[in-house]
């Protein structure tokens, strides 16, 4: 009985925490926008589930993450994009070592952002290089403002007093690590290689989403949750449209931060009592996130444009599941290493 306020306050502080980084997140994106602004809400939502403590190594990843993004900008400025093959080549293997690097909870921040650049900045540079660093400069100026926040609301909220004795080890051996980074390979590259070479137009939401929901494959030892990734994603689609028909009412930059805080303190709470779902919940929370932020800060209506991401959206998760699926039922044997 002693220990129960103890959890029940703590509880309280990370739903606290939660609310007001987003909150703080979304209002600078709307207020400044700059390029892909929409993102840094995204990555403040994941680094304060992810990272429950705040630390030096924090910082020390993000600028290494930085760094990377920035220099992906350059690289792909001088022209990669005009020779798929190689690019495509070059993406993939960015991608293995990206999935490899987040099994580990010490890079784990660093994959998310390495691997959200990889598939955005490439995407969106193949029909004009010269944006790719402008674009860069947007993804690495979010997640500045992103860790920015995270300190912040760590200060202001913080964890019980505790000495940071190093990141946990990472959960697989070396070899498993590589079996879990091949496996979300397998599933996601085949989609990605899909939008590349064919350009689907209102794609880079959802090569973003690949991104997030292939990042949880490796750490996901049957579909079952994955399952439930299609139920978010649409969920999320949901909570974006009656958002938008909200929003449509007030549109002030005020009013809409304080309805994503009011939307946020549900989902925190939902995240922090219900740990076995909260994949779920976040998962739906960073859908509306990027739907609604991303529509607001450009044509700023609802249309039939947002109705595609969504079904887009929907259709990724479901292919995941099948692959999944797929890849469980088969008896090859570089897949008889999975944890």
């Amino acid at each position: 009985m002693s220990d129960k306020p103890i959890l029940d306050q703590q509880t309280q502080q990370r739903i606290l925490r939660y609310t007001v980084g987003v909150t703080l997140a979304v209002f600078l994106a709307a207020w400044i926008n700059w390029p892909l602004a929409f993102v840094a809400p995204v990555f403040t939502a994941k680094f304060l589930i992810d990272k429950p403590n705040l630390h030096k190594e924090t910082v020390y990843e993000l600028l290494l993450a930085v760094v990377v993004t920035m220099g992906l900008g350059l690289l792909l400025s001088r022209g990669i994009t005009h020779y798929p093959i190689p690019l495509l080549i070059l993406v993939g293997l960015m991608m293995l070592w990206g999935y490899y690097l987040f099994v580990d909870p010490k890079w784990n921040l660093f994959a998310t952002i390495l691997l959200i650049a990889v598939l955005m900045l490439p995407f969106m540079a193949i029909d004009n290089p010269g944006v790719s660093v402008m674009l860069a400069s947007g993804l690495a100026t979010s997640g500045v403002v992103s860790v920015m926040i995270f300190a912040l609301v760590h200060v202001f909220f913080p964890e019980p007093k505790s000495e940071f004795s190093g990141f946990a080890a990472a959960p697989l051996e070396k070899k498993q690590r590589w079996y879990a980074a091949f496996r979300a390979m397998i599933i996601s590259y085949p989609v990605v290689c899909f939008f590349f070479i064919f350009q689907i137009s209102e794609a880079l939401l959802t090569m973003m989403f690949i991104a997030l929901l292939s990042l949880m494959i490796t750490s996901e030892k049957s579909i079952k949750l994955s399952a439930f990734l299609v139920i978010s994603n649409g969920i999320g689609g949901l909570l974006a449209i009656a958002a938008f028909s909200i929003l449509s009412i007030v549109p002030n930059i005020i009013f809409y931060s304080l309805f994503i805080g009011l939307v946020a303190i549900v989902i925190a709470k939902k995240i922090y009592t219900v740990p076995e779902k909260a994949p779920i919940f976040a998962t739906a929370f960073s859908t509306l996130l990027v739907l609604v932020g991303s529509t607001l800060m450009s044509s700023g209506d609802i249309d039939s444009n947002t109705l595609i991401r969504i079904f887009q959206l929907v259709l990724i998760g479901i292919y995941m599941i099948l692959a999944s699926l797929f890849l469980e039922t088969r008896n090859w044997k570089f897949l008889q290493n999975q944890p």
